[in-house]
């Protein structure tokens, strides 16, 4: 009998939620409670086991779970031996080096025998080392903000998403380390049987984001502006062009980037485009 693929997700957290959320968006359903630490997919050969953020790196290379998903930061912070397999787009953050608002900072050697408290030492030793700083990192497992308001560093170096809580714990970005987001990782020994699920779930996930950056637009155009309207929508390969019942419009049809259109939205309306629908897609087969 082959074996279901195993995955690790975060057990709570806007991460899990939105791994959650691919997953369903690709056709595997999972019950999950708030206390559940496993679920089982029927609708595809997958076993779902719910842990810290931390230890999934940890459990992917010792073949607990096949794959994981996990943020950046703690793929490149556990050094694990895996293998990152797909960016996937979501739970953007940073890391980045904070001070005390009220201090100046002129260049990153004003850090040289300063005190850094983080979460993320070995992010934040390669970096020093590369620049050629000498800090003290002091290693804190939570609350690290709160280390220059009560004298325990002079600096702290830690995820920032909007930024707010560096704000209101006085503190101001100063230098970005890295940029994260979502990513798969896999162990570096799987089945062959594990290999080709893996396989599927990579293909499922990129139709879901191909169709979560894309748009189908519809319009109508006047004929003599036909032309010049399919050259500012190329769409996937070219537009579908029909004719409408009244004399002289066409309907054209597209894919686009959402981005692309909203670039090209003036231009459009310029040559004449009308009735313009923007309309989400579910998924997209590329």
């Amino acid at each position: 009998m082959m074996e279901n693929l195993r995955i690790a997700i975060q057990k709570s957290g806007r991460l899990s939620e939105k791994s959650l959320d691919l997953l369903n968006e690709a056709g595997i359903s999972l019950s999950y409670g708030s206390r559940k630490l496993r679920s089982v997919s029927q609708t595809f050969p997958m076993e779902v086991i719910y842990l810290r953020d931390d230890d999934i790196p940890q459990y992917v290379e010792d073949g607990v779970a096949h794959i994981g998903i996990v943020g950046e930061n703690e793929y490149r912070e556990k050094k694990c031996r895996v293998d990152l397999v797909e960016r996937l787009g979501y739970s953007r953050c940073r890391l980045s080096i904070a001070i005390p608002k009220s201090n100046s900072y002129e260049s990153l050697e004003e850090l040289n025998g300063k005190r850094i408290a983080t979460s993320y030492p070995v992010i934040l030793e390669n970096y020093l080392q590369e620049h050629g700083i000498k800090a003290e990192i002091h290693i804190l497992s939570g609350s690290v903000e709160l280390a220059p308001s009560i004298g325990m560093a002079d600096a702290i170096f830690d995820i920032v998403s909007s930024g707010s809580t560096l704000i209101s714990n006085g503190l101001r970005e100063v230098e970005i380390v890295m940029e994260s987001e979502a990513v798969l990782i896999a162990n570096q020994n799987l089945s062959v049987d594990v290999q080709s699920m893996l396989n599927d779930i990579i293909f499922r996930i990129r139709s879901v984001q191909a169709a979560s950056n894309n748009k189908y637009i519809l319009l109508n155009a006047p004929n003599e502006s036909l032309q010049e309207i399919i050259n500012i929508l190329p769409g996937m390969k070219s537009p579908t062009v029909m004719p409408l019942a009244e004399e002289g419009w066409s309907s054209v049809h597209t894919v686009l980037s959402e981005k692309e259109f909203w670039v090209n939205i003036d231009r459009l309306r310029e040559v004449g485009a009308q009735g313009i629908l923007v309309i989400p897609i579910e998924k997209m087969i590329v």
